[in-house]
Formats: structure tokens, sequence, C-alpha cells
């Protein structure tokens, strides 16, 4: 028989515990905030990442050179090349983003790493493939506005150096392709146009009959094959 001395005892102990680790379960740890904070803020930044930091800059340069060469002014449609180029920078950088799984991913979810940690190795498998492409000249231009002393190796630099470097070079690389891509429909503008004129064709603009001879010449030589060869080999 139980005593009201035992009762009072119970009522002063409290509660006993349903499930050993609820507590642990109620208080999730200190790590948690910052990776919902890390998340946000990467999911805010990623259209900035995508373009600054990715071929895909270089890509949708080449692409929009290559509507208007062909004379189509919609066709392919901005969405199109949008996701045409959103895939092949995914295939490009899928090694670069398997080493930032690696190198702090994985350790971040194992409490290896903090938050900071993790950012600083994650960057640097990132910041090796922008300097890869990035020009000399672009890479002193930055770095000598931003008043930084002279680095031993490039991989010294800063990241605000690196980026916007990466950004030019890869402009640059774009435009030249583009170039290089429009000379073959220009001639053939410059064809049609002096035989249009030399018949006496003038109420006939050109742009007409030179439009489906360059889209037709384009697909007989199977131009998105070669083009997205090509676009591959420059990485």
């Amino acid at each position: 028989m139980v005593g009201p001395w035992m009762a009072r005892a119970a009522v002063a102990a409290g509660p006993a515990p349903l499930l050993p680790d609820l507590g642990t379960k109620l208080h999730p740890s200190d790590a948690t905030p910052w990776t919902i904070l890390l998340v946000l803020t990467l999911i805010t930044l990623l259209p900035a990442i995508l373009m600054a930091m990715t071929p895909m800059v270089r890509l949708l340069v080449v692409f929009h050179f290559l509507r208007q060469a062909l004379g189509t002014q919609t066709a392919p449609s901005n969405p199109t090349l949008m996701g045409l180029a959103l895939m092949m920078t995914w295939f490009l950088m899928t090694p670069v983003l398997t080493q930032v799984d690696q190198q702090a991913v994985e350790p971040y979810r194992a409490g290896q790493v903090t938050g900071w940690q993790a950012i600083e190795q994650g960057s640097a498998p990132v910041k090796l493939f922008m300097l890869k492409y990035a020009r000399e000249k672009d890479l002193e231009l930055f770095a000598a506005a931003g008043q930084l002393p002279r680095p031993n190796t490039a991989k010294d630099l800063p990241m605000r150096v690196v980026v916007p470097a990466y950004i030019l070079s890869e402009l640059k690389a774009g435009f030249a392709i583009g170039a290089v891509l429009f000379l073959p429909f220009l001639l053939v503008d410059m064809v049609t146009a002096a035989i249009t004129t030399s018949i006496g064709m003038f109420q006939l603009p050109p742009v007409v009959i030179s439009t489906p001879l360059k889209i037709l010449l384009f697909v007989m030589v199977d131009g998105w094959n070669l083009l997205a060869r090509s676009l591959l080999r420059s990485f």
C-alpha cells in the first residue's frame, strides 16, 4: 500500500520521461539553424551563381549569336536555349560538383566541419575550375583594381577577383566563338543579296530568301551536333 509520503515524493519528482531521446528530438543540434540559413542563401543566390561561376555565360552567348546568324528571331525560343544551356552546364560541372560534395557537403553532414569551413572547402574546386579558364590579363586587372599584393600563385587570389575575371574571360570566349559562327551565314546573306540585286529583285528583301537557305544549310551539316561538340571541347 502506497503511503501519503510516497505520493508526495512522486509528485515532487515530476512525470517520468516517456522516451529517452525525447529531449534530443525537441532540441535540435546547433548546426540546424546554420543549415537552414545556408540553404536559403544558396537558393536566393542560385541564378547569380549559375551565371557567374559556371560555363552558362559562354553557352548562352553562343546560342544567341547562332539565332541571330540564322535570322530566326524567336526560334529556338529563349526557354529552349536556357534549358539546353542549363543541361550542358550541369554536364560540364558534374566533376566539380562531385568534388564539392566529397570535400564539403559530406564532412558537414557528418559534423566534422562547421558551416564556414564547409564553404571554404567547397569553394576550392570551383575556384580551380574558374582559374583554368580565366585569362591572366583579367585576373591582373581586378587584382590591381583591388590593390592586392602580388600572390605567389593564382590560387591565392580571393574569389572577389577570380569571379569577375572569369566572367570577362567567358564573355570574350563566347563572342569569339559567336563571331566565327556568324561568318558562314553572313557569306550566305551577301551572296543572296548580290544575286537578287543583279537580277533586279529590288522589292523582295534578300533576308526572305537567305533565311530558308541558312536553315537548310545548318540542318544539312547537322549544325546542332557540331556546335555542341565544339562547345564541349572548348572546356
